[in-house]
């Protein structure tokens, strides 16, 4: 693994714009001098080193559903901040395995040792139209004989087919909240590849959806009866609103319900005491730092590396941000390695079970957060 810089492509802008990634100018708070999509700069892969990667996602994604038996089994749904009500309506989702479609591991790698997962984005992962089309189209044009770990658009296409959805149309829905455009960017695709696998789809914002009192279901603008819908929603937003006693029970929901307890940090506390001391986890606990000398508190529903505080021997640093009402995890704090000043994260993908593709993004600071930008990679040949 190593960063390489070179001369973005002349009208880059355009390009990635005309593939998806309208959003780009957005993503990013005002004033920054980076940019979100910076080609100026990417990293490079030995193929051995992505099939060790893979097979180290794949494991890490096995840990993570023998972790949610376990909390369906114990009943450990407090530590998630699962409403009472909801609890037995998690649990049957699981044990009929409600269909999935995907998620992101976010993971520490410097090339050397083995991945260290940081956290699981299993409910509502964004940075898919970058990681799984733009960076595709970017290799293309600048290292056409390279390949690249993305198998994303083909694995979603598959799944889609997959999927054991009732009849009609599939909705997919986004929030009017979204300022930026990247939800709706997201929805477009992940809609383009539903389509692709020959389902019929329809857009929706959430706040459109409607619920018929009399026939107890969920409808759309035109009364249409939403049998299934995908969701770029959050489930503990859902599990809050007025309608969440409804929607655990109508309509066929992707991610269902049971992805909860993936997009919820406590499970980086479960992994470690059901798999202690192994290489792909730090150790993290739900009750404090316990004897660790350097953690990270993350709340157990934060976003966007906000509401977080690092502590370390030398110091303590914090971001700012109104999460962690619901409470926190802290796990043990390994800084990001660096290079060229910039520390990447690793989006690993996960379509159905198994692994799909690569996106990183870097920051110079120990957190990743909304001033990150996505690089491209390549697998050198």
């Amino acid at each position: 693994m190593r960063r390489e810089t070179g001369t973005p492509r002349d009208g880059w802008e355009k390009t990635i714009e005309s593939q998806g990634l309208a959003y780009h100018r957005a993503a990013h708070p005002a004033g920054l001098a980076r940019p979100y999509w910076d080609e100026s700069a990417h990293y490079v892969f030995s193929m051995d080193e992505v099939l060790s990667l893979e097979e180290q996602v794949e494991e890490l994604h096995r840990m993570c559903l023998e972790a949610v038996e376990h909390v369906v089994t114990a009943g450990r749904y407090a530590d998630f901040a699962i409403p009472e009500w909801a609890r037995e309506e998690v649990a049957r989702s699981w044990t009929r395995r409600d269909g999935h479609l995907y998620a992101r591991f976010d993971l520490r790698y410097d090339g050397a040792g083995p991945a260290k997962l940081l956290e699981y984005n299993a409910d509502t992962p964004t940075s898919l139209v970058e990681s799984s089309v733009v960076q595709w189209f970017w290799l293309k044009d600048t290292h056409p004989d390279d390949d690249q770990w993305n198998s994303i658009h083909e694995r979603l296409i598959d799944r889609w087919r997959e999927l054991h959805l009732p009849p009609g149309p599939t909705h997919f829905a986004w929030t009017n909240m979204d300022e930026t455009g990247e939800e709706a960017m997201t929805l477009a695709y992940l809609q383009e590849t539903a389509g692709q696998a020959g389902r019929e789809t329809v857009a929706i914002a959430m706040e459109d959806i409607g619920w018929d009192r009399r026939n107890r279901r969920f409808v759309d603008v035109e009364e249409r009866w939403i049998r299934s819908a995908f969701k770029l929603y959050p489930w503990e937003w859902m599990l809050a609103d007025d309608f969440g006693r409804q929607a655990v029970r109508h309509a066929t929901w992707i991610e269902p319900l049971w992805k909860t307890l993936l997009s919820n940090k406590a499970l980086l506390a479960v992994l470690w005491e059901l798999f202690p001391g192994h290489p792909n986890l730090l150790p993290a606990y739900l009750d404090g730092p316990r004897d660790m000398s350097s953690y990270i508190a993350k709340p157990l529903l934060g976003r966007e590396g906000a509401s977080m505080r690092i502590v370390t021997p030398t110091g303590t640093q914090e971001t700012t941000g109104s999460y962690g009402a619901e409470g926190y995890v802290y796990q043990g704090f390994e800084a990001l390695p660096g290079f060229d000043g910039q520390r990447p994260v690793l989006g690993a993908w996960v379509v159905a079970d198994e692994s799909a593709g690569l996106g990183i993004r870097e920051t110079t600071g120990y957190i990743t957060d909304d001033t990150s930008s996505f690089v491209p990679h390549r697998i050198e040949h």
